[in-house]
């Protein structure tokens, strides 16, 4: 059934194909920062108001909301249940939607150990570029009809089409943690040999020669202890080391990667590197992996994704032709061209 939302959001897409009007499909515009600028002659079409929990059972750990539902809201209905998101998005200041956080994909510290956006996302409800409200997936765990379409949301930035709605699952509340600070080289020496279960590790960081580490109160590990809201400060970059410099680097390598081992930061046991005004190109010199300019300071015409190879972004053509034949939504977003006026 069709909300009054619903149907102005679907009006307003209608209209701006008829139009050739390419829309600014936003949330809470958190993260408007990320991804490619969109040219300046696009509509802002606003999702906010399409929001609220349209039903959550606790005991088969499943939410299905509207896109435009807060953050901050859902975290605080599921954590009454003693259940959580077990990617830990960030809300970049609170104003984040649940919508924004699919069209992000962006994860927390947990990632590693507990999945990525994609891995929770059951289904989604999506208006097209054609003004055609499609749904995908469903509100189960085993859901294995049809392709999982719903997932390719997932990171679009909006570039597919207007999510509308979308169901996800949800995690119970681990055991009580604790954040340790400790000199790396400590706290190799004192993990080695035990397993994640023993130490229940949910999180990792490291910053200069000092590693924090989440782990299970129990865990026997020794260190400095800190506040839990540390994770908090990593996801959102409020720490004063992901703060300096004009552009930020997400670079994501193997482990056992040499490169940017020099990063202002280190995730998810060093896969994930944060890196502040690199000297070159991290798209041209990374050897494997890929590189993303997640924030910058000054304006820049360059592409902020890793570009795709040849396959792949054919495949990226065709659906973006697919779900959006009109090229309304959010264009320049996710692929950068250079002769889109984007000032």
């Amino acid at each position: 059934m069709m909300t009054d939302a619903t149907e102005q959001l679907t009006a307003a897409v209608v209209k701006a194909c008829e139009s050739d009007s390419p829309l600014w499909v936003r949330g809470g515009n958190s993260k408007a920062f990320y991804g490619n600028p969109c040219p300046v002659n696009c509509h802002e079409l606003d999702t906010s108001c399409h929001s609220g929990i349209i039903n959550y059972v606790p005991e088969e750990l499943m939410m299905h909301v509207r896109a435009g539902t807060p953050l901050a809201e859902i975290n605080a209905v599921v954590a009454a249940e003693g259940q959580m998101l077990g990617f830990e998005p960030p809300d970049f200041g609170g104003a984040a939607t649940i919508g924004g956080v699919v069209a992000a994909g962006l994860s927390g510290p947990r990632r590693p150990y507990a999945g990525a956006v994609r891995d929770y996302v059951l289904g989604v409800t999506l208006l097209t570029g054609n003004g055609t409200v499609l749904a995908f997936g469903g509100q189960v765990m085993k859901n294995v009809a049809g392709y999982d379409v719903s997932r390719l949301m997932v990171g679009a930035l909006g570039t597919l089409g207007v999510i509308l709605d979308v169901s996800f699952k949800v995690l119970p509340c681990p055991a009580p943690e604790q954040t340790l600070c400790l000199p790396s080289d400590e706290f190799h020496r004192q993990a080695e040999g035990l397993s994640l279960a023993v130490l229940g590790l949910s999180a990792t960081a490291s910053l200069g020669s000092n590693t924090y580490v989440r782990v299970r109160e129990d865990s026997g590990l020794q260190g400095d202890v800190v506040s839990n809201t540390f994770w908090d400060q990593i996801a959102n970059h409020q720490l004063p080391e992901l703060q300096q410099g004009e552009a930020l680097w997400r670079i994501s390598v193997p482990v056992s990667s040499e490169q940017f081992e020099d990063a202002a930061a280190t995730e998810w046991g060093g896969a994930l590197r944060w890196v502040i005004d690199p000297e070159g190109h991290p798209h041209k010199v990374l050897q494997a992996g890929h590189a993303t300019l997640f924030r910058t300071s000054i304006d820049i015409e360059q592409e902020r994704f890793h570009p795709l190879d040849p396959v792949l972004s054919r495949i990226h053509d065709n659906l973006k032709t697919h779900f959006d034949p009109h090229g309304i939504f959010n264009p320049n977003r996710l692929t950068w061209h250079a002769n889109q006026n984007t000032s």
